[in-house]
């Protein structure tokens, strides 16, 4: 099976978004940089919803072209998926969607994607293996994220740290209760206005 990965752009003091799901300057280095981001070939990522290619700095392309081409499935919440409106069917990354609600999927929607609404992590986490087979499982992090890591179901954590405080608002870690041990960072890369941090989950 793939590895489940918790990921996402935080702030320093660990936040990410604001309390009204404002993101602020958190995504900026997304389209900052000189280098496309590319799965390989001619394909491009281009779902932001906005008509931007992501563009980041060399080193952050480095890091993050090999990280999403890598995504099989990728497990969220209801809130993000209502914020984006499921990317309109498209992920940024990987062919599979899992999505933790107690409510389903909305009636007509992208009837062609693979978006699959399940009501609990552990039952989103072996949907994602089913479909992802050996690819990665990336996981939001937030209030699932921090459900899926404090049930034991997380290998990684990955943060992509911008030197922005926000004081308070959503939290990376959600509102996960007591201590979860990591490792030491296994990867450790500078981009510009952003930090990638890469962290094993001591077992």
């Amino acid at each position: 099976m793939g590895r489940v990965v918790m990921h996402n752009v935080v702030s320093l003091d660990c936040f990410i978004a604001d309390e009204n799901d404002g993101i602020g300057p958190l995504h900026e280095w997304y389209f900052s940089g000189d280098t496309l981001i590319a799965a390989g070939g001619d394909q491009t990522y281009d779902h932001s919803g906005v008509g931007n290619d992501f563009k980041v700095s060399r080193a952050s392309a480095e890091y993050v072209r090999p990280m999403w081409a890598a995504i099989g499935a990728t497990v969220m919440g209801r809130n993000l998926f209502d914020l984006v409106n499921g990317w309109e069917g498209q992920p940024p990354a990987g062919d599979h969607v899992v999505v933790v609600s107690h409510r389903p999927k909305p009636d007509g929607w992208h009837p062609e994607a693979s978006y699959h609404f399940v009501d609990n992590v552990t039952a989103a986490i072996d949907k994602a293996q089913e479909l992802a087979g050996e690819r990665t499982i990336s996981v939001n992090a937030g209030e699932v994220g921090s459900q899926i890591l404090a049930a034991g179901l997380v290998d990684e954590v990955a943060m992509d740290v911008v030197p922005v405080v926000f004081g308070s608002g959503k939290r990376y870690f959600g509102s996960i209760d007591g201590q979860q041990l990591l490792e030491d960072p296994h990867v450790v890369i500078q981009g510009d206005r952003v930090l990638h941090l890469r962290f094993k989950v001591r077992r």
